[in-house]
């Protein structure tokens, strides 16, 4: 299948690690040009060097905290300055917080929505005129399962990711116009950082592959999925391939998910 992916500008947001970094890999191997956004300046240096020995394409780092306005706009900036224009961003930065409704403070509940929601709006701001420029454009936001069906103690991520989803739909009806497509993707337990501590924690006498398949995790496709699964998908909404594809959700969780 042709992706259409080849010189395309791609920023990144959370690209350093993870479904992001392995993003960024799939996505410069279809012969896109890729800035990764995080705070992180370590771990953006790690990643473009990762990067460029996969696929030896042109990698742009940019340290930024997508919960600032100013960074948002300064990225977007960047991306075009280096790069010359922006096709695609894919919203990616997020932490996972998930808490009884009573025990959230309002102050995780802002930190949550400037994180998830806030940025995902005003890194789109920001690149919106340049994919407008550039005849068109994909934006991918990262949600989760549970922004459709929330479960106990998912809060405040459930709500700021069912927020996205409602941001997205919204987006898709302003931009067709303009060919400029938005979908999302809603995540389940995919591997990550966070993961990984809690395989070490309940179970550091497993391998990952024992504990990815244990059956506690009730996943029906029978283990936890990888972050290039995630970017397989992300990489697919991004392109030419799905030039008639917005305004949906796609989960990638193994269909553990309870709705559509």
């Amino acid at each position: 299948m042709h992706l259409g992916l080849q010189g395309k500008v791609a920023l990144i947001t959370g690209g350093s690690k993870g479904i992001g970094l392995a993003t960024a890999i799939s996505l410069s191997r279809e012969g896109a040009k890729v800035a990764i956004l995080a705070r992180n300046e370590e771990q953006l240096r790690e990643a473009a060097v990762h990067i460029a020995n996969l696929t030896e394409g042109e990698v742009l780092t940019i340290q930024a905290d997508v919960t600032s306005e100013a960074d948002c706009q300064r990225a977007v900036e960047q991306t075009v300055q280096r790069f010359g224009s922006l096709h695609i961003l894919v919203n990616n930065a997020g932490a996972s917080a998930a808490q009884p409704f009573e025990q959230v403070g309002t102050e995780l509940w802002r930190q949550d929505l400037e994180l998830k929601l806030f940025g995902a709006i005003h890194c789109s701001r920001y690149a919106i005129p340049y994919m407008r420029q550039a005849g068109g454009g994909s934006i991918v936001n990262l949600t989760t399962s549970a922004a459709k069906t929330p479960p106990a103690s998912s809060l405040p991520t459930s709500v700021s990711r069912a927020a996205g989803l409602a941001l997205t739909n919204a987006m898709s009806k302003d931009l067709a116009s303009a060919q400029i497509r938005v979908n999302t993707v809603c995540i389940g337990k995919i591997r990550s950082d966070q993961i990984e501590r809690g395989w070490k924690r309940e179970a550091p006498e497993k391998t990952w592959e024992e504990y990815a398949s244990d059956p506690k995790h009730d996943i029906p496709l029978g283990r936890i999925g990888n972050a290039e699964e995630a970017a397989n998908v992300i990489t697919f909404l991004s392109s030419e391939a799905a030039s008639y594809v917005t305004g949906t959700s796609v989960n990638i969780d193994g269909g553990k998910g309870a709705a559509l």
